[in-house]
């Protein structure tokens, strides 16, 4: 099972007059690093609800939001009166101190931060228990979300490694071509600088086979073709968490390629290794977003 690491997430239910509300949106991420939004009555219950995000979401860069609103709509405020009554005071002497400075008291001190606010009674267990619900129910949806997103990202990679393996196969019929081109090319250039009547046939025989062997990519071929097989094999198991090993693998995988390319020295041939790198890129770029 493939899992993105991008998803979303809500969930709401009721509890007495209140409407509690839990929304969780995930960005890929290469460690676990959540954003909390929560009313500060829910403060001493944070580590737990960061602990049931990890749990059940694993790896990814969180956001999430919390909201405890009256069942009409909005959110319960209220006046914290004795804090009012003391910025009211304090403004009200400034103004005078200051002969009699301009400005609406009301609004500004309304405008103070904690003077109005939220309305917060104390979290008691049922309303809690609700909280942990909903929160559950919000990770779900975006499990769900995640695992629509990552079979498409299953489907893509899947195809881009098949791409992958049969230009792997593609090479084959040119290999012969390309040691006769090799032979000839020595050939030529022996000819071209040296007499015929000075060269050692056998030596020449040596060293030519001794310098096809170091060309040779029948090694490369052969861990080329396990490494995408394994890369498959690993892409369609069960694991929920295997971003990073596919990632491994990918590294294995261009590290044949550049090999490959390497040893070519046949157009036909590079030419296929360039396309097998253009797929790669693409591979790589969809497992950073994998979990």
């Amino acid at each position: 099972m493939i899992l993105s690491m991008t998803g979303y997430g809500k969930s709401s239910a009721q509890y007495l007059d209140k409407v509690i509300g839990v929304e969780i949106k995930s960005l890929n991420g290469k460690s676990s690093d959540i954003r909390m939004r929560i009313p500060n009555n829910i403060k001493e219950k944070e580590i737990i609800l960061r602990k049931q995000i990890i749990k059940s979401a694993l790896r990814g860069k969180f956001d999430f939001t919390l909201k405890i609103g009256s069942e009409l709509g909005g959110e319960e405020y209220s006046l914290n009166k004795d804090l009012f009554k003391k910025y009211a005071s304090e403004i009200k002497s400034l103004q005078e101190d200051l002969g009699g400075l301009e400005g609406d008291l009301l609004q500004a001190v309304m405008r103070i931060p904690n003077v109005v606010g939220a309305s917060e009674g104390e979290l008691d267990d049922e309303e809690w228990k609700v909280i942990e619900r909903v929160t559950e129910e919000a990770l779900q949806m975006l499990h769900n979300f995640r695992k629509q997103e990552g079979n498409v990202l299953r489907d893509d990679l899947e195809k881009r490694v098949k791409s992958i393996h049969q230009k792997l196969i593609e090479v084959e019929p040119m290999e012969v071509a390309r040691i006769t081109a090799l032979r000839e090319r020595m050939q030529k250039n022996l000819d071209q600088y040296m007499k015929e009547e000075n060269v050692d046939k056998n030596r020449f025989e040596q060293e030519v086979l001794f310098y096809l062997e170091k060309l040779d990519i029948t090694e490369e071929k052969v861990r080329l073709a396990q490494h995408c097989e394994y890369f498959l094999n690993t892409l369609n198991n069960e694991d929920t968490e295997k971003g990073k090993k596919l990632a491994f693998i990918s590294q294995e995988i261009g590290r044949e390629i550049n090999t490959l390319g390497a040893k070519a020295q046949q157009s036909d041939i590079q030419q296929l290794v360039v396309s097998m790198k253009d797929e790669l890129e693409k591979i790589k770029e969809q497992l950073a977003n994998i979990i």
